[in-house]
C-alpha cells in the first residue's frame, strides 16, 4: 500500500492520482474533486484514503474518479489549479489532437464495462446541474423567506394564483426567480461543457428559444403552445423557462456535431467555422425538434409520476423514501431532478421534494448518532467529520459530507438505520396525503417553511431524524453492541487481559501472532483516533498507546516499506502477509522530525528487532497522536484476527493472532 507524500494536500492527491501527466480532467461540485483520469488503475483507493483530510474516494469507471474532501473543496480546487493552472482548462493535454489520440488510446485499452454509458449519462446529468447547486440553494432561501413571511401574515401569499405584490416585494421575487426562470440557459452551458463543445455555444442556441420574441412568433396574446408556420415547416411555441429536459437533449446532439465539425474543418479555420456551423445547424434543429420533444418527453415521465402519486401518496411517498438512498449512493439521484423542476412548471407545485426530505433528515440524523457516539468515546477525528457534515446537512441541506465521509465507511450499520429513518418519515408524509412545495429546494431546517403542509412535513423528517440517530445510537456504527445502548465493542474477537484463560486456550501453535511494536497498551482498532484505521479501511489489526520511543517489528520478514519520513513501515512476513505499522497519526507531517529510521527498505527482520527510535515528545508537541496502529493490510490473506489488549512489552507480548487463510505469492 502506498502511503500519501507529505507536502499540501492538493499536491499530494495529485501524487495518489498518477501524477498531472495522468489526469485529463479536474473539477469540483459542492463536496468532490472530479478527476477524469488516462488510467486509474495506477490509483490506490487506500492510499487515496489515507489522506487525513480525505473523507472518501469513488471509483466510478476506467477514467472517472472521485475525492470527497467535504467544505474545503473550493479551496482545493484553487490550490491545485494554481500550482498546475492546466487542470483548470479541461486537464494536462488541452490541444484537440492530443484529447483525439487520448480518446483513440482509452478506446483501444477496450470497453470500460457494460453499463458504462449509463453511468456517462448520470454523470453528464449530474454536471449539468452541480455547479449551478450554489445558485440554486440561495434561491431556495430567498423562497424559504417568501414563505415563512406569507405563513406569518406579514406579507401576501406570494405564490397564490391572482394575487398582486407592490413593488418591493416583487423585486424579493426576482432574486429567486432568475434563477429558476434562467435555468436552462445554466444547464445548456454545463452540458455543452460536458460533452466537449464550446459552452458559449450551446447557452447561445438556448438562448434563442428564451428570447420574448420566440414566443412572440405566436402572436400577442396567444395560448401556449402555439404552432406557428416558418420556412413552410410547423414550429411549436413553448414557454422553456424552467424547462432542463430541451436543454439536455441539445447538449446531447451538439457535442458530436462539434467533434465531427472539428475533424473536418483544417485548423485554422475552426475558431469561426466550427462555432457558426454548430449554430446554423442545431438552432432549427433544436426549436423545431429537440426543444418540443424534450418539454413531451419531460411531460411523459411526470405524468408517470404524477399517476402514481396521484393512485396513492402513502405508496409513492413510501416508494421515494426506500429508493431514494440507493440513487443518491449510485450517483443517479440527478436524474430525478429534471422531473421536480417540470412538476413545478406544469403543475405549479412538486411533490417528490417532501418524501426526499425524509431520506436527508433520515441521513442527518445517522450523522447525529455517529457525532453522539464519537463524543462518548473521545474520537476527535470522527467528532470533526461527523460535526461538519452535521452542520452542512442540517443548515445547507447537503448530504454528501455524511454519505462520503460517515456513512460509506460504516455502511452495513449506517445504511439501514438511513432506511429505517427515511421509510418511517415517508410513511407518515404519505399518510397524511403527502407534502408538496411550489420551488425548488434544499431540503435543510431552513427552508421547513417552504413546504405547503408545514406541520405534516415537520413531523415526517422529525420522525425520521430521530428513527435513524436511535437506530445507530442503539446498534452502532463499528460493530455488534457498539452503540451508546450497547456493550461497546472492543474489536474482533477480543481477548482481554481480564480473562487470561480465553488467550490460553487459543491454538496459538497453529496461529500467526503480531507482537507488541512498543511497549504500553494495546487497544483495539476502533479507538484509534482516524477513521481510516479505526473503520478497517486498510485491513483489520490492533493499536498501541505507547509510553517510549523504541518500535519495534510485531512479525519476522523482509522490510518492503520505509517511509521517507520514518513514520512508517511495511513488513512482508514469509506466508506473503503485509503488515504496516504507522507511528502516531498525522505524523507524516513532522516531515522527519523525531524519527530515527534503523532499518532500510529490502532488510530481512526478526519480530522484535528495532524498527526506529521516536522522541514521543516531539509527537505530542505538534499536537498529533502518538497512537499507533499494526494493520494486516493484505486483503483476504489472514482471517480471525483476535487482539489481546492490555499493557504490552515491545518485541515480547502477544497484541494479536491470526489464522493464516492462504499463502500468498510473494
Amino acid at each position: 500500500m502506498a502511503i500519501p507524500a507529505s507536502g499540501s494536500v492538493g499536491s499530494r492527491i495529485i501524487d495518489q492520482m498518477g501524477g498531472v501527466d495522468n489526469i485529463t480532467n479536474l473539477t469540483h461540485c459542492a463536496t468532490r474533486l472530479r478527476f477524469e483520469l488516462r488510467d486509474s488503475s495506477v490509483v490506490s483507493d487506500d492510499a487515496v484514503d489515507a489522506i487525513p483530510e480525505v473523507m472518501g474516494v469513488v471509483r466510478q469507471d476506467a477514467q472517472r474518479y472521485q475525492v470527497i474532501v467535504g467544505g474545503a473543496v473550493n479551496h482545493l480546487y484553487v490550490e491545485m489549479t494554481r500550482a498546475f493552472p492546466q487542470l483548470g482548462k479541461g486537464g494536462a493535454d488541452t490541444d484537440p489532437d492530443a484529447m483525439r489520440e487520448l480518446k483513440a488510446e482509452l478506446q483501444d485499452r477496450g470497453p470500460r464495462g457494460k453499463f458504462a454509458w449509463l453511468n456517462w449519462f448520470f454523470e453528464f446529468l449530474a454536471d449539468s446541474f452541480r455547479p449551478v447547486l450554489g445558485a440554486m440553494l440561495g434561491a431556495s432561501i430567498f423562497i424559504t423567506v417568501m414563505a415563512l413571511l406569507a405563513t406569518l401574515k406579514v406579507i401576501p401569499a406570494w405564490n397564490a394564483p391572482g394575487v398582486t405584490l407592490d413593488a418591493s416585494l416583487s423585486f424579493v421575487n426576482l432574486a429567486w426567480q432568475a434563477v429558476f426562470v434562467f435555468l436552462p440557459l445554466m444547464v445548456a452551458y454545463n452540458a455543452t461543457k460536458k460533452v466537449g463543445a464550446d459552452p458559449w455555444v450551446g447557452f447561445s442556441i438556448m438562448a434563442v428559444m428564451m428570447l420574448p420574441a420566440f414566443t412572440q412568433l405566436a402572436g400577442a396574446g396567444a395560448k401556449l403552445p402555439a404552432v406557428v408556420n416558418v420556412f413552410g415547416l410547423p414550429l411549436t411555441i413553448f414557454n422553456y423557462s424552467s424547462q432542463v429536459f430541451p436543454p439536455l437533449l441539445m447538449a446531447l446532439l451538439l457535442g458530436p456535431l462539434y467533434t465531427l465539425l472539428r475533424k473536418v474543418i483544417p485548423s485554422n479555420l475552426q475558431v469561426i467555422f466550427v462555432p457558426f456551423l454548430s449554430m446554423l445547424v442545431m438552432i432549427p434543429v433544436t426549436a423545431f425538434i429537440l426543444a418540443p420533444l424534450g418539454v413531451y418527453a419531460g411531460s411523459g415521465i411526470g405524468n408517470l409520476f404524477v399517476t402514481v402519486n396521484g393512485f396513492s401518496p402513502l405508496i409513492f411517498a413510501v416508494l421515494v423514501g426506500a429508493l431514494y438512498p440507493f440513487l443518491v449512493i449510485t450517483g443517479t439521484a440527478w436524474s430525478v431532478v429534471p422531473i421536480m423542476f417540470l412538476n413545478i412548471s406544469t403543475l405549479g407545485y412538486d411533490f417528490i421534494q417532501g418524501p426526499m426530505g425524509a431520506w436527508n433528515f433520515g441521513c442527518f440524523g445517522v450523522t447525529a448518532g455517529v457525532l453522539l457516539i464519537s463524543v462518548r468515546r473521545k474520537n476527535a477525528q470522527m467528532e470533526q467529520v461527523a460535526g461538519g457534515a452535521l452542520t452542512a446537512g442540517l443548515l445547507g441541506g447537503i448530504s454528501e459530507p455524511s454519505l462520503y465521509g460517515v456513512h460509506l465507511r460504516f455502511a452495513k450499520r449506517t445504511i439501514p438505520a438511513i432506511l429505517a429513518g427515511s421509510i418511517a418519515g415517508a410513511f407518515i408524509m404519505g399518510l397524511g396525503g403527502g407534502v408538496t412545495t411550489n420551488a425548488f429546494l434544499f431540503t435543510s431546517l431552513l427552508t421547513i417553511p417552504a413546504f405547503n403542509n408545514i406541520p405534516l412535513y415537520a413531523i415526517g423528517i422529525g420522525v425520521a431524524f430521530l428513527v435513524s440517530m436511535l437506530t445507530i445510537t442503539t446498534l452502532g456504527y463499528e460493530g455488534p453492541n457498539s452503540g451508546i445502548f450497547g456493550r461497546k465493542s472492543k474489536g474482533n474477537h477480543l481477548q482481554t487481559p481480564e480473562n487470561p484463560a480465553a488467550a490460553a486456550d487459543s491454538p496459538a501453535a497453529e496461529q500467526q501472532e503480531l507482537l507488541a511494536p512498543a511497549n504500553g497498551t494495546v487497544i483495539p482498532l476502533s479507538e484509534v483516533p482516524d477513521p481510516v484505521f479505526a473503520a478497517g479501511t486498510l485491513g483489520d489489526g490492533f493499536a498501541i498507546d505507547p509510553t517510549d520511543g523504541r518500535f519495534v517489528s510485531p512479525v519476522s520478514g523482509k522490510v518492503v516499506t520505509v517511509f521517507p519520513t520514518g513514520h512508517a513501515y511495511g513488513i512482508r512476513t514469509e506466508a506473503g502477509v503485509d503488515v504496516l505499522i504507522h507511528i502516531g497519526m498525522d505524523t507524516v507531517n513532522l516531515k522527519g522530525a523525531g524519527f530515527t529510521a534503523h532499518v532500510s527498505k529490502g532488510d530481512q527482520v526478526a519480530a522484535g528487532d528495532l524498527l526506529c527510535d521516536v522522541d514521543l515528545n516531539v509527537i505530542t508537541a505538534a499536537g498529533y497522536s502518538t497512537v499507533t496502529p499494526v494493520v494486516i493490510t493484505t486483503k483476504k490473506a489472514a482471517e480471525g484476527l483476535s487482539v489481546i489488549s492490555g499493557p504490552a512489552e515491545a518485541g515480547t507480548t502477544p497484541a494479536g493472532r491470526y489464522s493464516l487463510a492462504a499463502p500468498v505469492a510473494v
